[in-house]
């Protein structure tokens, strides 16, 4: 059995193995606040997608030393994913990102969609769990988007059950927005969309970096995200319930093996960014170790070590938020009751009075702190605000390699400015 080992983690000691962090831009520390976009990523990771090129390099499947290496490396990468998300190895599908991976799922399942079934997506969302379920219009199907309260950027959940019937087939939800950082009530949402027998696909990109997953509890039918936006190599990953990835008919090559997952992985994969995914794994559950003894299971300590992260990341939310609240002629989106942080990732958007938000990037990118501006793919959020056509908002995203001296540089910054 697992027992807190009690101890903090060494932040120092975390920041050391991001050669990243370590690097300087116009003389200034480099601060890396557009971690919704994509982190940085751990030694670990870099040697091992080094390493496979090295030693490794090969296709799959051949009758020789390297290519049994690229077998096993493909192997211990969907273990690894399934430790983290908590489903079985074969669950897990590699593909080139989120966004291609949700084409090519919804376009398996139009296969069976019939003019008048509905769909369900919401306006919360980035146009990645959008754009695949509208295109699967040309059916006949009809999509309906869920509204959001606009004073706290939360999912209207009364709108979405009116959206819910009988002819409703796929419910398409975000587990948090990259845009403003609120966290939807999934487990909640997928009980409501299976009272009506449809499924539901979750984008948990941005949650992924913060929190831990577990598709089982979830009960979702489909959930991906991308590992670039949790310490490792640009690459996306589909959970998919056994039944459902067995019964759908993906596209794919006529000689492709018909059994799981190959049968969804179509096409020569990014084998040395695989073996960076099994290596991002690792560092979570290294992580974990520094916080937890004797973990019954890798699972057990990428648990532990998403605990430590929440904690640090909401004690740097407070702060960043608190200050942000501060600051006069600053417009603040989303959840800023500090009582509610659980509701919400350290993810942040705001717009300040005299500068537009590329301004205000440009502005900070030349100190060395990085952020981004405008709409982030979530268009129908910028649209909802109001702000599409002024240029979107500043998107401030931690991640939990980020210090408090950092978030005050930032902070600092604004002050000045403001």
């Amino acid at each position: 059995m697992a027992t807190s080992a009690h101890a903090s983690v060494n932040l120092e000691a975390i920041r050391a193995q991001f050669p990243a962090l370590s690097q300087t831009y116009n003389g200034h520390p480099r601060v890396y606040f557009d971690a919704p976009g994509g982190t940085q990523v751990p030694q670990q990771v870099i040697d091992a997608i080094s390493g496979y090129l090295v030693h490794s390099n090969s296709n799959t499947h051949g009758q020789f030393h390297t290519s049994h290496l690229t077998d096993e490396v493909l192997e211990h990468a969907h273990a690894a994913m399934a430790d983290m998300l908590g489903c079985d190895a074969d669950e897990i599908v590699f593909g080139q990102n989120m966004t291609t991976l949700t084409f090519a799922l919804s376009r398996a399942l139009g296969r069976d969609l019939r003019a008048g079934d509905e769909i369900v997506t919401t306006l919360l969302d980035h146009d990645a769990n959008v754009a695949p379920w509208r295109a699967l219009e040309e059916t006949g199907a009809r999509v309906h988007a869920v509204k959001f309260h606009p004073e706290d950027c939360t999912l209207d959940l009364e709108d979405l059950q009116s959206k819910l019937n009988g002819r409703t087939k796929i419910v398409a939800v975000g587990f948090a927005s990259n845009a403003v950082g609120t966290i939807n009530p999934i487990k909640k949402i997928v009980e409501m969309a299976h009272a009506v027998g449809a499924l539901v696909f979750v984008d948990a990109v941005h949650f992924a970096p913060h929190g831990f997953i577990d598709v089982r509890d979830l009960d979702c039918d489909f959930l991906a995200c991308s590992t670039y936006k949790f310490f490792g190599p640009h690459m996306g990953v589909l959970f998919g319930k056994h039944e459902h990835l067995l019964r759908l008919k993906p596209y794919k090559v006529r000689p492709a093996a018909d059994t799981l997952p190959d049968r969804w992985e179509t096409g020569t994969l990014n084998h040395e960014c695989i073996a960076g995914i099994t290596a991002c794994v690792e560092y979570l559950a290294d992580v974990g170790l520094k916080t937890v003894k004797h973990p019954e299971s890798r699972r057990d300590a990428i648990a532990a070590a998403y605990a430590w992260m929440k904690e640090h990341e909401h004690e740097l939310a407070r702060q960043l938020i608190g200050g942000l609240l501060e600051i006069p002629g600053l417009t603040f989106y989303g959840i800023r009751d500090l009582s509610r942080l659980d509701e919400r990732t350290p993810t942040v958007s705001i717009r300040m009075a005299k500068l537009s938000p590329a301004e205000l990037s440009k502005k900070l990118g030349d100190l060395g702190i990085y952020t981004w501006d405008g709409n982030f793919y979530a268009i129908n959020v910028t649209e909802q605000l109001g702000v599409e056509e002024d240029g979107g908002i500043l998107r401030i995203g931690l991640a939990h390699y980020a210090t408090s001296a950092e978030v005050e540089r930032l902070l600092k910054a604004l002050r000045e400015w403001a």
